[in-house]
């Protein structure tokens, strides 16, 4: 599989993941790419078994897609752990750099790489990293935003893994591994003030707590 086809299918596993079900069009914006080029390469996913492809009809990854791309996944989230842990990068440079090593075709590699760093099941965003078959570890999280006042939990996970955001967290020493308690929230805007171990307390919009996700302790 060419780069390309991988970062189509990963974006359509993405799309899927996130709203049930992806589109021609969803996929084409997500890309930035046209919508004929687009068709053009599902009709050859389809021929290759990756998808179900009926036109004017929603995207489907087949069984075998959703391994190919999780595998995809994989070599992403174990670069950016390794980057993370054996190179000193912070978690909001490391992103860029696994979207090129991604498409290393080298199963030594990246069996070597996750030996190397003792099987990790996250990357430092707190994403599962898929196993050697393509399956994902289910973790129980949970938005920040829809937690309730007085209830205490665990920064587990980033949905958001742009540099800006990320460096937005750690302004804040928002970092994986932080207790939260929710002191309150605004009815008006959802806003959260929120106790945290490095500060007093901190007040986050409901976008930012819409990207954070959490385990209730």
């Amino acid at each position: 599989m060419s780069p390309t086809e991988e970062n189509y299918l990963k974006n359509l596993f993405y799309l899927e993941n996130k709203l049930g079900e992806a589109t021609v069009n969803e996929l084409s914006k997500s890309l930035d790419i046209k919508m004929s080029t687009v068709n053009s390469m599902m009709k050859k996913f389809a021929e290759k078994g990756l998808i179900h492809y009926e036109i004017y009809k929603p995207l489907k990854l087949t069984e075998l897609g959703r391994q190919q791309a999780a595998l995809i996944l994989r070599k992403h989230r174990l670069t950016e752990m390794f980057l993370y842990e054996r190179m000193g990068l912070g978690w909001e440079e490391v992103h860029s750099i696994a979207e090129q090593i991604e498409h290393i075709d080298s199963t030594v590699f990246f069996d070597r790489m996750d030996e190397l760093l003792n099987h990790p099941h996250i990357d430092p965003h707190g994403s599962p990293i898929p196993d050697k078959k393509g399956n994902i570890p289910q973790i129980d999280y949970h938005r920040l935003s829809d937690c309730k006042i007085g209830e205490t939990v665990t920064l587990s996970a980033v949905i958001d893994s742009s540099e800006d955001f990320l460096n937005f967290l750690s302004k804040r020493s928002l970092t994986l591994g932080v207790k939260l308690t929710i002191e309150s929230v605004e009815n008006f805007d959802g806003s959260m003030t929120v106790d945290h171990q490095q500060k007093t307390s901190e007040v986050l919009s409901k976008f930012v707590c819409d990207r954070l996700l959490v385990v209730k302790l």
